[in-house]
C-alpha cells in the first residue's frame, strides 16, 4: 500500500461500530415480554420545573422476570413519576406502594409479538443503511486519494478492505436483528 496516502479505517470502523451500538440501545428499549430496567429509559418526568429521566428521580431494579419496580426518592414526586409512566406510551399499567412504583409486565399476544419484529427489522434496516452511508464516505475517500495519485493497486486493495469491512457489520445487524426477533417471539 500508498506510503503517501492512507484511509482512515479506524474512522470508518468506529463509526460502523457507533451504527452497531446504537442498534443495541433501540433493541434495549423494545419490550419483549421480560422485565428490564432500559424499558423505562425513555420515559421523562416533570421534575422541579424540567423534564428529568426516570433514573435520576428513582431506582430502578428488576426483582424478577415481570416486574420492574422504581423507587422514588422524593415522597412527593410519585404521583408526577406514575402519571409520566402512564402518559409513555409504554402500555404498563403501574401500582404504587408508598414510595415504590410496581410495573407489572403483561404477556405479549401472537400479534404484539409480529409487530414488535417489524419494528426491530426496521431498526436494523436504519443500522444497515448508517454502515452503508460509512461505506459509501469511505469509497468516496478513496475516489479521492485516487484522484491525488494512489496506483490502481492500492485503490482495489482500499475498496477490498472497505467493503469487508461493510460486509462483517452488516452480518452483525443480521445476527443482533435474528437474536432480538428470537428473543420477542419466545413465550
Amino acid at each position: 500500500m500508498s506510503d503517501d496516502i492512507e484511509i482512515d479505517t479506524d474512522d470508518l470502523a468506529r463509526r460502523m461500530d457507533g451504527a452497531m451500538s446504537s442498534l443495541k440501545h433501540e433493541f434495549a428499549s423494545l419490550r419483549t415480554g421480560r422485565a428490564s430496567a432500559s424499558m423505562v429509559e425513555p420515559v421523562q418526568v416533570e421534575a422541579y420545573g424540567q423534564m428529568t429521566p426516570i433514573n435520576q428521580v428513582g431506582t430502578v431494579n428488576v426483582p424478577e422476570p415481570r416486574m420492574v419496580t422504581i423507587n422514588v426518592w422524593d415522597k412527593s414526586m410519585v404521583g408526577k413519576v406514575e402519571k409520566a409512566i402512564r402518559e409513555s406510551g409504554l402500555g404498563i399499567n403501574p401500582q404504587t406502594n408508598g414510595t415504590i412504583i410496581m410495573l407489572p409486565i403483561p404477556e405479549l399476544n401472537e400479534e404484539r409479538r409480529r409487530e414488535l419484529t417489524k419494528v426491530a427489522a426496521q431498526y436494523a434496516e436504519h443500522a444497515r443503511v448508517a454502515i452503508r452511508n460509512v461505506r459509501r464516505d469511505g469509497m468516496d475517500q478513496i475516489k479521492k486519494a485516487k484522484a491525488d495519485g494512489m496506483s490502481e493497486d492500492d485503490v482495489k486493495i482500499w475498496e477490498s478492505e472497505v467493503q469487508d469491512m461493510t460486509d462483517a457489520h452488516i452480518a452483525k445487524v443480521d445476527k443482533a436483528l435474528e437474536d432480538k426477533q428470537a428473543e420477542i417471539m419466545q413465550v
